[in-house]
């Protein structure tokens, strides 16, 4: 079965003929399709998302496998989340096949083996309370699906991106999260329309999972971790806004709170010291809205 990915673009059969102008509005009319095409068929990610979220609570851990472009889009989703969601590095991790020297140079046939994906599953000490999602733009990465095999056959939940047509009866995969994209402008350069579409469900997947785990307040990223000046501008100014103090006093709470914003926004709303502040909200599962309204 010829693989969607790697058929001919009609659109772009006189692609090197073309002006820079008609090139990059090629690019623009192909990729304009990517979210109406996604947003057809959202259950299964919603599917796939309830179980992390099932999994974050049980003490789990939610991991992404995949080999190049979209090994390298698992690794910058889940190297955003300590940053953003104030989380553990070990909560969420990205896998690439070749290790992490494969971010910057591509590794030729590090996706190949079947084996090195059953192998890293092994090092990661995956366990039943665990998510894993495999990444591969063809569905045949080899890596990817040894990895899942193996993790299934441990009990962890598996599912699997693709933009091509699967074999839903392989039993190791939970869910398949499957999209016809339609061929790239360049045939087989699954770093286009592919890689733009991984990007955007990695995104439904982790930031939804988030907000699931009272990781947001309203639209405020209330657990993000003040690391630099930028975050910690951040802070203050969600502070600043929810309480409706000014900045000099926002800042001055955020000092008392340890830089943590939840700690506080319950501070300023309770009274309470940094300590009892803290206490109430793991009574509360770090759930604000339980405690400010």
């Amino acid at each position: 079965m010829t693989k969607i990915t790697e058929t001919k673009n009609p659109q772009s059969n006189n692609l090197d003929n073309m002006s820079i102008s008609k090139i990059i509005e090629l690019m623009n009319i192909e990729d304009k399709r990517i979210p109406v095409i996604i947003g057809k068929n959202l259950h299964v990610i919603e599917k796939v998302i309830n179980n992390v979220i099932n999994s974050f609570e049980s003490n789990g851990r939610l991991f992404y496998i995949g080999c190049g472009t979209s090994g390298r889009l698992g690794v910058l989703d889940a190297s955003e989340c300590p940053p953003t969601f104030k989380t553990d590095p070990f909560l969420v991790q990205g896998v690439i096949a070749g290790g992490y020297g494969a971010l910057s140079k591509s590794i030729e046939g590090a996706e190949d083996s079947f084996d090195d994906g059953k192998k890293i599953i092994l090092d990661k000490k995956i366990k039943q309370s665990d998510v894993v999602i495999g990444i591969s733009a063809s569905g045949s990465a080899k890596f990817v699906l040894g990895a899942l095999s193996k993790s299934f056959e441990l009990g962890a939940y598996t599912s699997l991106i693709t933009f091509n047509n699967f074999n839903e009866d392989d039993y190791y995969i939970n869910d398949i999260i499957s999209y016809n994209l339609g061929p790239e402008i360049i045939s087989g350069s699954t770093r286009m329309k592919a890689g733009t579409a991984t990007k955007m469900i990695l995104n439904m997947i982790s930031t939804t999972s988030m907000i699931k785990s009272n990781k947001v307040y309203k639209n405020y990223m209330v657990d993000l971790k003040v690391s630099n000046e930028k975050l910690k501008d951040r802070a203050i100014n969600i502070i600043s806004d929810i309480t409706k103090l000014d900045i000099i006093k926002s800042s001055s709470l955020l000092k008392l709170a340890k830089n943590d914003v939840k700690v506080a926004l319950v501070m300023n709303h309770t009274d309470l010291s940094y300590n009892s502040a803290c206490e109430l909200l793991k009574k509360n599962k770090g759930k604000l809205r339980n405690i400010l309204e």
